[in-house]
C-alpha cells in the first residue's frame, strides 16, 4: 500500500443519536419506534479524519450497546497504533476481539462495531488524498442506480407514488404480514407502476420453506425482480437451493451473512441471483469490497443492503460506484421512511434523474456530519 493508505490513529469518538418517528417502521420480526444511529469519527495523527457508521437497528437498545463496544473495546486497541492500510487495522481489530466475541456470545455486535470503525478509516484516507471514496477505491464513474426501500404494508401505493415523483424508478415492498395481505399489496403496487418497472419484495426471514415456495409461485405473474430473505438466514444450504430451484422469482439475501466464508458459500451455492452485504453490519469496506468484486465476477448482482443513517448509506453508495461499471447493474437501497439522520447526510442521493444519482467529486464519502444540527433534528 502507498502512503495514502497509511494510518497512525490519534483519536476515536463515537456518537449515538435517535430520531423519534411518527410512523413506525414495520418488519415481519419487529417494529422500529425510533431511528437510531451510531456514528464513529476517527482522527489520524496528521489531523485527517473520517466518519463511519455502525449498524444498530435491533434490538431497541442496540445503539447504546454498540457505542460502548466501540468506545471500551475497540478504541484502546486502535488509538496510538500505526497501520499500513485500513485493511490491516480491520484484520488487527478482528483478530484481537475474536475470542472475546465468542466468550460474550456477540460475534454480530462485535463485527458491527468493527465495520463502523473500518468505514471511518477508509473515509479518512480518501479525504486526506483529496479524492472521492468511489475513485479512491478504483472506480471510474460516480453514477449509482437506486431504489426506494422499507415500504410498509399500510397504503404502500401512497409511498410508491411519492417516491416516483422524487425520481425513483425501482421499489421494494415489505412482506411477511399474512399471505393474502402481502399479495394484495404487491398486486396493487404492480398495477400502479405498470409493467416493466422494477418491483422487489422483502420477507425479512418471515416464512418457512412451504410458505416461501407458495408465495414465490404466486408472485410469478407479477414480474418481481427479486424475493429477499424468504427464509431465515440460518436455514440449511439445501433448503435455500431447493427453494431457488422451485422459485420463478430470483432470490436475494446477504445482509445477515457474517464473514467472508458465509459470502463465499452464498456466491458458490448457486441459489442467489442478488447478493446484499451490509457494510455497517459486517466487514466495513475492507471486508465488503472484495466480496462485492467476487459477486460481480460470479455474474451475480451486487445490491448493497442499507437501512440506517446517512454516513453508512453514503459509504455504501461509494462502494457500489467503485465496482459497478457506470451504475448499470446493481441498485443502492434507500429507505423511504422519514429519517433526518439519513436525509441530512445524503445530499447527492436526493438529486435523482430517472433513478440514478451522481456522487460527485467531494473527498471521502462526500459529507461532513454536523452533530449539533443532527441532534436538533431529533428534538
Amino acid at each position: 500500500m502507498d502512503d495514502a493508505h497509511r494510518l497512525n490513529v490519534a483519536d476515536l469518538q463515537v456518537h449515538v443519536l435517535r430520531y423519534p418517528v411518527e410512523h413506525p417502521v414495520r418488519t415481519s420480526f419487529g417494529v422500529m419506534h425510533d431511528r437510531p444511529a451510531v456514528f464513529v469519527r476517527v482522527e489520524d495523527r496528521d489531523g485527517a479524519h473520517g466518519w463511519g457508521e455502525v449498524w444498530c437497528n435491533f434490538p431497541a437498545c442496540g445503539a447504546e450497546h454498540r457505542s460502548r463496544l466501540v468506545d471500551t473495546v475497540l478504541r484502546p486497541l486502535l488509538v496510538g497504533r500505526a497501520y499500513a492500510a485500513p485493511a490491516e487495522a480491520y484484520a488487527h481489530l478482528s483478530a484481537a476481539t475474536a475470542v472475546l466475541a465468542i466468550q460474550a456470545g456477540e460475534p454480530g455486535p462485535m463485527a458491527q462495531a468493527i465495520a463502523g470503525v473500518d468505514v471511518a478509516l477508509w473515509d479518512l484516507c480518501a479525504r486526506r488524498a483529496g479524492r472521492p471514496l468511489w475513485a479512491f477505491l478504483g472506480g471510474t464513474d460516480d453514477r449509482v442506480a437506486v431504489y426506494a426501500s422499507g415500504i410498509n404494508p399500510d397504503d404502500p401505493e401512497q409511498v410508491v407514488s411519492r417516491k416516483r415523483q422524487e425520481g425513483y424508478r425501482a421499489f421494494k415492498l415489505k412482506l411477511g404480514f399474512g399471505q393474502e395481505r402481502d399479495l394484495v399489496n404487491l398486486r396493487r403496487v404492480r398495477a400502479l407502476l405498470g409493467p416493466g418497472v422494477p418491483l422487489m419484495a422483502d420477507a425479512n426471514q418471515g416464512w418457512d420453506a412451504s410458505v416461501a415456495a407458495t408465495m414465490a409461485q404466486a408472485m410469478a405473474e407479477l414480474d418481481i425482480a427479486w424475493l429477499e430473505e424468504p427464509l431465515r438466514a440460518d436455514r440449511p444450504l439445501a433448503e435455500w437451493q431447493a427453494l431457488a430451484h422451485q422459485s420463478p422469482v430470483p432470490l436475494a439475501a446477504g445482509e445477515n451473512c457474517l464473514g467472508a466464508d458465509a459470502f463465499r458459500t452464498a456466491i458458490d451455492g448457486a441459489f442467489l441471483r442478488v447478493v446484499q452485504p451490509d457494510l455497517a453490519k459486517w466487514g466495513g469496506i475492507s471486508g465488503v469490497l472484495p466480496v462485492a468484486r467476487a459477486i460481480r465476477a460470479a455474474g451475480l448482482r451486487y445490491c448493497p443492503h442499507y437501512l440506517g443513517a446517512g454516513v453508512g448509506l453514503m459509504a455504501s453508495a461509494h462502494v457500489l460506484a467503485a465496482v459497478d461499471d457506470a451504475g448499470n447493474h446493481g441498485l443502492l437501497e434507500i429507505d423511504a421512511n422519514d429519517n433526518p439522520l439519513r436525509t441530512l447526510l445524503s445530499g447527492p442521493l436526493a438529486q435523482l434523474r430517472d433513478g440514478v444519482a451522481r456522487l460527485g467529486q467531494a473527498p471521502g464519502i462526500g459529507i461532513e456530519p454536523d452533530l449539533p444540527a443532527l441532534r436538533a433534528s431529533c428534538a
